[in-house]
């Protein structure tokens, strides 16, 4: 049972998922500068404790909020976008038509 929405409605709708989907791009584009800031200062201060560059930069620690805010952003992206987003009907039609394929060769 589908439901019929009013031109409004639509609209309301519709403006609330652009309202949605700027919000998380806010939020990506604040990930990104403020964990490169941070992770800048993380190097600097690992430098001026007696660390080589290169030793301060693949030192993991730095890099910690980066793994655990991303995972936030994820899970926002996929409330935001929803799974179809990332596995939407053609992903499953490639899928099938190479798995088809494979089977093909096979024989």
């Amino acid at each position: 049972m589908e439901r019929e929405f009013t031109e409004e409605q639509k609209y309301i709708l519709a403006r609330k998922r652009v309202e949605k989907i700027s919000k998380f791009y806010k939020h990506l584009a604040v990930y990104v500068v403020v964990n490169t800031f941070l992770s800048v200062i993380f190097i600097t201060g690992d430098m001026n404790d007696g660390d080589s560059f290169t030793q301060a930069v693949f030192y993991n620690n730095n890099y910690k909020i980066w793994l655990f805010w991303g995972i936030g952003i994820a899970f926002q992206a996929l409330n935001t976008f929803g799974v179809s987003f990332f596995f939407n009907k053609d992903w499953e039609k490639r899928k099938i038509k190479k798995y088809m394929e494979e089977q093909n060769y096979r024989r």
